[in-house]
């Protein structure tokens, strides 16, 4: 999406400058507002858990900024030939999501299209002194990944037939959890926490590349966390219709020879992904743990962060 060019102000703390996850503007020296909205198709027929899935993927970049939601606002577009009861249980699951993060919906907007859209608006609230940003990572640092890889191979093959409703039930449900015990565990962690974001549509490569400002990253792929039966999808030539947008966004970043099968998964789009967060080494496995107590068990060490003159990303392990 282009950027538009924002004036400065000294309450705009985070605009579009580093596409971060959320926009966050200041109240008062100790309150901020964290803004943030979303909107995905439908990952399954399940509209329940449709809803919990896209409430929880637009929950996601309030957590990223180390935000607490507040209030959201209900994003709807419905075909004419949606069923009441289906419509229901969508809005249903998104208020699912929205009290268990502790915040509440207070409303929405619908209107009709050919094509099934939900999602939210999220406002929440955040210190100043403590805001987590998408760059800052410095050389040292370690990455962690708090949710698997290939939701985008999964939801397309459930699309496609590759995969059964039953068989992808465990991914689905892995992406209707929030990123809230995730998020607090890591701000309970700062400063040794540097930089943090979700990756989401733009795939791990996308994401990481925005987090190397100023430093370079490099990526263990055996470490990769990634969803059960993705290897099945590639194998069956299932993709998706981001993933060659995505290689192309990456490709001058990028360093090392992928095959396909990783070429795949780390330009996967992906639903309600998890947290990519940059924390010095010397306190990560300390993290990883307080994640893991946590119930953030698919958490993992997935590389470092490395001083370069010219950022880059690489892939190592192949």
């Amino acid at each position: 999406m282009a950027q538009l060019q924002q004036p400065a102000h000294a309450s705009l703390l985070v605009g579009t400058e580093t596409s971060d996850d959320a926009g966050v503007y200041r109240l008062n020296d100790r309150q901020a507002i964290v803004v943030t909205a979303d909107f995905i198709t439908p990952p399954s027929d399940d509209a329940r858990l449709y809803g919990q899935i896209a409430a929880a993927n637009a929950l996601s970049d309030v957590y990223a900024m180390g935000g607490r939601p507040l209030t959201a606002l209900a994003l709807c577009m419905f075909p004419k030939a949606l069923e009441s009861a289906a419509a229901t249980e969508i809005l249903a699951g998104g208020q699912d999501k929205v009290g268990e993060a502790g915040a509440f919906v207070l409303g929405g907007h619908t209107v009709r299209g050919e094509e099934l859209f939900y999602g939210l608006s999220v406002t929440g609230v955040v210190d100043p002194a403590m805001i987590v940003r998408n760059v800052g990572a410095r050389p040292g640092d370690a990455l962690i990944l708090t949710k698997p890889l290939g939701s985008g191979l999964i939801i397309n093959g459930l699309r496609k037939g590759a995969i059964s409703d039953e068989d992808a039930r465990p991914t689905l449900e892995v992406l209707a959890r929030l990123n809230r015990a995730a998020a607090e565990v890591a701000t309970a962690m700062l400063p040794a926490v540097h930089a943090m974001t979700d990756v989401t549509g733009f795939g791990l490569v996308g994401h990481a590349l925005g987090m190397a400002a100023g430093v370079s990253l490099r990526v263990d792929l055996p470490s990769l966390p990634l969803y059960a039966r993705v290897c099945e999808m590639v194998e069956a030539g299932v993709t998706t219709g981001s993933t060659k947008p995505n290689r192309a966004h990456g490709a001058s970043r990028l360093r090392g020879t992928l095959s396909k099968f990783w070429d795949e998964l780390v330009h996967d789009p992906q639903t309600s992904g998890g947290l990519l967060i940059a924390v010095d080494g010397a306190v990560a496995g300390e993290l990883l743990t307080r994640l893991h107590v946590a119930g953030v068990e698919h958490a993992a060490r997935i590389g470092e962060v490395v001083a370069a003159d010219q950022p880059f990303l690489e892939m190592r392990g192949e």
